[in-house]
């Protein structure tokens, strides 16, 4: 039988897992949302790429920092071994730092889209544990548990979580404003070294019990999930957060 008759999957090594759950085309859904940009850019708090850069920055220090911290943990879990229950555990504290309801259902339907992409992709036994104890997954544990049962470093997660958590809304600055696309990649790659230590300090706690773990927020960007959610259910939004 010929490579391309097989239909058994093909093991992806980890440094390509990284890049292939960073990628804008992986089908998990992360384009129909704009991390609070949109609802945003509604109220005229950002009108350009002026804007745009503290807006980044400011995330990237709150849902960055804890998606990050997160995605860690999953993937220090995937790569020791644990247990079904521990899934339950680090998701529902995943859950119990996420005040906003519209950032939660945002974080699940990421993280279903992303797991039954991965199922598709690389199937394993961790996966199928994780799915059977929490069939819909908040985004960045199930981006951990990818990484980590490719044998990924916690790291590895991290960064992949908190580049996600900037470049999506950046993606959408573009839609929304017609920016220069050139002038937004450099207002992220310009984030590069902050990336970097976000990436680091999540996977310093990686292996902590996660009802110990760090707890970043930003009542603001709540607010505009929030609000962004009400919206869209009253009218036509280009993204669903």
């Amino acid at each position: 039988m010929s490579m391309t008759d097989s239909t058994e999957p093909v093991p992806v090594r980890s440094g390509a897992v990284s890049l292939i759950l960073a990628d804008s085309r992986f089908p998990g859904g992360g384009h129909v949302h704009s991390g609070g940009l949109e609802e945003a850019v509604e109220r005229g708090l950002i009108h350009g790429t002026a804007d745009l850069r503290p807006f980044l920055a400011g995330r990237l220090r709150a849902t960055g920092e804890l998606t990050a911290v997160f995605a860690a943990a999953a993937a220090h879990a995937a790569a020791r071994g644990v247990t079904r229950r521990h899934w339950a555990v680090l998701d529902s504290e995943f859950d119990a730092r996420t005040p906003s309801a519209a950032q939660r259902e945002a974080s699940r339907a990421q993280g279903r889209g992303t797991a039954r992409a991965a199922s598709a992709g690389w199937p394993s036994p961790v996966l199928r544990e994780l799915l059977a104890e929490t069939p819909r997954p908040h985004h960045p544990v199930i981006l951990g548990v990818i990484t980590g049962m490719s044998g990924g470093r916690p790291v590895d997660a991290a960064s992949t979580a908190a580049y996600l958590a900037v470049s999506g809304p950046a993606s959408a600055a573009v839609r929304l404003l017609g920016l220069d696309p050139l002038a937004v990649n450099g207002i992220v790659a310009n984030l590069s070294r902050a990336l970097d230590d976000v990436a680091g300090r999540a996977a310093a706690v990686a292996g902590d019990d996660p009802r110990d773990l760090p707890a970043p927020g930003a009542p603001a960007l709540d607010l505009l999930a929030e609000a962004q959610l009400r919206h869209h259910k009253e009218e036509v939004r280009l993204f669903a957060s």
